[in-house]
């Protein structure tokens, strides 16, 4: 477990930080922007718990949050770094969690019978921005993946973790007994 004892280092002043086995690197390179973005979207589902949501979400979502932690932590860590050792990674369990989560909340709300606007009630307003962040962090990590090998899970699990987000968007308006707002094409 790291332990910072100083919060700032004024080592990245210069535009340049550090990976996890301690290779610097720009802060805009395609690595940093992932895992960049997957802080964001874990921040964006703080915000959602903050706002308070049903029992049931607020049960999975510090999950789902340390999870990104270790997905951050194996986006961090290039795999060609001969001390990456034993960190924490993405495992193929990570995603079968989020497909049953899936299945089991979508099974009460039902199958769409229209698009859904993002919105409803606060919680589920800002579980939609969750699944969009998540979205840029799948297209981000895509990018750094043409370039450097990444964690054999890290992209499934992005790619779950959106439809997980958008089924409890839809859970929790189902929960606050609000209408889900609707496309309405040509309004």
């Amino acid at each position: 477990m790291p332990r910072l004892t100083r919060i700032y280092t004024k080592t990245g002043d210069e535009g340049m930080t550090g990976l996890g086995g301690g290779r610097r690197v720009s802060k805009d390179s395609a690595r940093v922007r992932a895992y960049g973005t997957v802080d964001e979207l874990n921040s964006t589902i703080g915000v959602a718990l903050a706002l308070g949501l049903s029992a049931r979400l607020a049960g999975e979502l510090p999950r789902i949050q340390n999870e990104l932690f270790d997905l951050g932590s194996d986006l961090c860590w290039p795999h060609d770094d001969e001390r990456r050792g034993a960190i924490p990674t993405v495992q193929p369990h990570h995603v079968e969690n989020l497909e049953r989560l899936i299945d089991e909340v979508n099974a009460v709300v039902g199958p769409l019978t229209n698009f859904v606007l993002p919105g409803g009630s606060a919680g589920a307003a800002q579980l939609h921005v969750a699944r969009t962040v998540c979205r840029r962090a799948e297209r981000e990590t895509i990018t750094l993946a043409r370039d450097e090998p990444i964690g054999e899970y890290v992209l499934p699990y992005l790619n779950r973790l959106s439809d997980a987000l958008f089924v409890m968007a839809r859970y929790e308006n189902h929960e606050r007994g609000v209408d889900e707002p609707l496309w309405q094409p040509g309004l």
